[in-house]
């Protein structure tokens, strides 16, 4: 993705996760994966993002389903990839040409 693209793109996270237990996964990650994670973790407690998305996991104890969206400027969702395996997740080429169509 090159800086024109990188202009155009807003990363947001959404969980039922506190604001502390976000700070402290974001830490988890960057051991992990060295990086810069500067995006907002929005925190979703009554899960009412997560419900109009339909991706609540009855079974996850709160936990939504694994999902990504793609959202152009006027809130259309142009993408979306909602599995209910947590360790499957869209690679970054299938986010990026998501992205790209978007005009």
């Amino acid at each position: 993705m090159n800086k024109q693209e990188r202009e155009k793109v807003r990363i947001l996270t959404v969980s039922i996760d506190s604001h502390n237990d976000s700070k402290n996964f974001t830490q988890k990650l960057r051991e992990r994966y060295p990086g810069d994670y500067n995006f907002p973790f929005l925190e979703d407690k009554n899960h009412k993002v997560i419900d109009r998305y339909g991706i609540l996991n009855p079974d996850g104890k709160g936990w939504p389903h694994p999902a990504t969206y793609v959202v152009d400027p006027q809130g259309v969702v142009r993408w979306k990839f909602v599995e209910t395996d947590p360790s499957k997740r869209p690679t970054n080429e299938q986010i990026l040409q998501a992205l790209r169509k978007i005009p």
